[in-house]
């Protein structure tokens, strides 16, 4: 149930290491839901190739698995909403509430 859910930070700074450096402030989540899903929101005439490549590299440097970008741009809010993922078929994440469809694959 989506009620079940809650935003856990906005413009979240997430900082990165890199090479042994550490960025303290890497980039900026725009929305983090329940510590699991990255939202990244654009308002653009139309989504570039870029944007989903941010917004994979995001969940890439923060190690999650799942991400939507929603471009308010969009004639309808539903030709502006794009699901991305991180592409791992075995992550169950433990921070995900129990019983909700974030746990991944249970089988």
């Amino acid at each position: 149930m989506v009620t079940d859910f809650a935003i856990d930070d906005r413009e979240k700074p997430i900082p990165i290491v890199y090479d042994e450096l550490c960025f303290d402030e890497g980039f900026r989540a725009d929305i983090i839901v329940a510590g699991v899903v990255i939202l990244e929101l654009k308002s653009v005439v139309q989504v570039q190739p870029v944007h989903k490549k941010q917004l994979l590299t995001y969940l890439r440097l923060t190690d999650r698995r799942l991400g939507y970008l929603i471009n308010f741009g969009a004639e309808l809010i539903k030709e502006g909403l794009s699901r991305v993922s991180n592409g791992a078929t075995d992550w169950k994440s433990e921070s995900a509430p129990e019983g909700s469809d974030l746990q991944g694959d249970q089988t």
